[in-house]
């Protein structure tokens, strides 16, 4: 299998893929991208490169004789005008600056295809460690009940409407009501807006009700980005009154997997893998 460059943002998917690879006995190394790289990824070879410094990436990739890259990780959007940037950064930022006018996505399929440019293959995190992905079927907690299970193929089917009009990729339903769609405020936002509606719409700690649904947008490239829960998103959605969350099997990222769904069963919480919907003509 050819080398890996992980190139790590923010968070601790970078960390759960670099584990992953050391112990899977897979070739890599981690460029760290310096002030948002966990500290753990110092212990894995690889090197601590600015985010602006596209040159001195590519030399280290090539020094390492990666083929591939996998790029994962928050890295929020930077000022482009007041970055610093050596020759290649010079060269290909003005080109990503102008994608992201199209917003992340536009962006991060240019970067995309400046690593491709440069002859790596692209890899996403599922591809990196597959133990990350949510699996089909129920996950955590106890299994939905009939009602719990409608509000879960609703939220699934609005989760899905709202991402291919290219808005979100998280809504929740409670009662067969849309209660809250995401936007750009993020799935945390969108949770705590949900545990300010009445109480005659959402659940409680002691009678749960309503789904988070959390699926990719059709046009995303899951290879980019996927859409990722984590334990903080567990605790969100308990503090909601929801009763449980689901993802697409397979395009779902569940960081610290066996802690997320311990603390899901431990708050009353279901974590169900929905499986991709059927292709229509």
């Amino acid at each position: 299998m050819d080398k890996l460059g992980l190139i790590a943002g923010g968070g601790l998917v970078p960390v759960e893929i670099a584990r992953y690879l050391k112990r899977s006995g897979r070739p890599y190394c981690v460029i760290r991208l310096e002030g948002l790289a966990d500290a753990e990824l110092a212990a894995h070879p690889g090197h601590d490169i600015d985010v602006g410094h596209f040159q001195k990436i590519f030399v280290a990739l090539a020094q390492e004789g990666c083929r591939a890259v996998c790029m994962v990780g928050y890295v929020k959007r930077p000022d482009f005008d007041a970055m610093q940037r050596d020759e290649g950064g010079a060269a290909h930022l003005p080109g990503i600056q102008a994608a992201g006018r199209g917003g992340d996505d536009s962006l991060l399929r240019q970067v995309a295809r400046v690593f491709e440019s440069q002859g790596y293959a692209i890899e996403g995190a599922h591809d990196a460690n597959p133990e990350l992905c949510l699996e089909e079927g129920l996950q955590a907690g106890e299994a939905p009940s009939p009602e719990a299970r409608e509000d879960m193929e609703e939220a699934f089917r609005v989760a899905h409407a709202l991402g291919a009009l290219d808005i979100g990729q998280a809504a929740v339903v409670a009662g067969r009501i849309t209660l809250a769609v995401e936007a750009q405020e993020g799935t945390d936002a969108l949770l705590k807006r949900v545990a300010t509606l009445s109480p005659v719409l959402i659940g409680t700690q002691g009678r749960r009700k309503g789904v988070l649904a959390k699926v990719p947008k059709p046009i995303q490239d899951l290879r980019l980005d996927m859409p990722t829960i984590g334990v903080q998103t567990v605790e969100a959605a308990a503090a909601a009154g929801l009763c449980g969350i689901v993802g697409q099997a397979g395009a779902l990222l569940v960081v610290d997997k066996a802690r997320v769904y311990a603390r899901a069963a431990e708050l009353g919480l279901f974590i169900y893998g929905h499986a991709a919907p059927a292709q229509t003509d």
